[in-house]
């Protein structure tokens, strides 16, 4: 039988909303990269803060496996945003 409320961006997958909430905020490492990688090139931008904050992306995105176009994205976002270190959950932030 099919889940209900399974977010557009996990379509191939039979999680609901609330089991892709609960593995970003407590699953395994692994589930954690996964689900953050795929909100990440799968979601639209704006749903993307409704699962995920920006420290939590930073805190892992050196580890994401992410398509080469969509890795290029997010780090011409964090320049913009004038986040300058992105390494392990501990951003570094220049004002100019």
């Amino acid at each position: 039988m099919k889940k209900v409320n399974v977010p557009y961006f996990l379509w191939d997958y039979d999680l609901n909303e609330k089991e892709v909430k609960a593995g970003l905020k407590s699953g395994s490492d692994s589930t954690r990269l996964f689900l953050i990688a795929r909100i990440l090139e799968s979601a639209k931008y704006e749903d993307i803060w409704r699962y995920l904050t920006l420290n939590e992306i930073l805190a892992v995105f050196p580890r994401l496996k992410l398509k080469p176009p969509i890795k290029n994205a997010w780090e011409v976002a964090f320049k913009a945003w004038h986040i300058v270190n992105y390494s392990y959950g501990k951003p570094n932030a220049t004002a100019k």
